[in-house]
């Protein structure tokens, strides 16, 4: 039997967010998707799953324009869709200690939120993180792509499983929001997932991170032939047994959590 609530939260502008809430203790993972990814995903229900059986609260969230949100993908960008996330822990974990994990885009969102959640925030997984990756989309661009950006604000380019709406406001929110220009001022436990055969995301990027954040308590695991996504049998083991360290690692320190 699931306690899992299934709350819809609005945005000022109106905009619903989608969410799935289960209460427990302490610390609440928090799970955040990647781009044109959802809540439903194997990596969240599995840690849902997961933690539900433990009685430990769980908190998964599709972005405006993503999954079962309102909203446009066109409108959203990484600020847009951090701004969405932060929201959502606001209003359904408004306080006490949460567990961050972020995949390839969430990732980058991830980072961004456990800055702005301070101490609240007791650690963070990141798997195939990709912060700062909008760099890299501006610099693939075409001449001709660029042009139309330039022209139009905005173009399709190609992707699967669909072309992918770009918008020069999605690009330009996202070099402010990049992070690795200096130090990350995150000092919370850090555990960085990574495939060596990821080829969207190259597992460097995460060596980068990990030599960026603040904390002296970070670990980079690479897996040799790990894609992407990380979401075969193996990889997902591996994922929970590292959210189930660092949510034991915090009830330990303090067990009225």
């Amino acid at each position: 039997m699931t306690h899992e609530t299934e709350p819809k939260i609005r945005r000022a502008d109106g905009v619903e967010l989608a969410a799935r809430f289960s209460p427990g203790r302490g610390p609440a993972i928090v799970f955040l998707p990647g781009l044109r990814s959802d809540m439903m995903g194997d990596k969240a229900t599995r840690l849902a799953a997961s933690a539900e059986e433990r009685g430990q609260a769980m908190l998964r969230l599709d972005y405006s324009g993503h999954g079962s949100s309102g909203g446009r993908f066109a409108d959203g960008s990484v600020a847009v869709w951090r701004d969405d996330a932060l929201l959502v822990i606001e209003r359904l974990i408004p306080d006490g200690p949460v567990l961050l994990v972020g995949s390839s885009m969430g990732g980058w969102i991830g980072l961004m939120a456990a800055i702005a959640l301070g101490p609240r925030c007791r650690g963070f997984v990141g798997i195939a993180a990709a912060p700062d990756f909008t760099r890299q989309m501006r610099a693939a661009l075409t001449p001709d792509q660029a042009g139309l950006l330039a022209r139009d604000g905005r173009l399709m380019i190609p992707a699967l499983p669909d072309p992918l709406p770009l918008t020069e406001k999605a690009l330009a929110d996202g070099e402010a929001c990049c992070l690795l220009d200096g130090p990350i001022p995150l000092r919370c436990p850090v555990r960085l997932l990574h495939g060596q055969a990821d080829e969207v995301v190259p597992w460097q990027v995460s060596v980068a991170v990990a030599a960026k954040v603040e904390t002296a308590d970070c670990r980079t695991l690479l897996v040799k032939d790990g894609d992407h996504r990380l979401s075969r049998p193996q990889d997902l083991v591996l994922l929970q047994s590292v959210v189930d360290e660092l949510s034991a690692e915090r009830i330990a320190r303090n067990p009225s959590l």
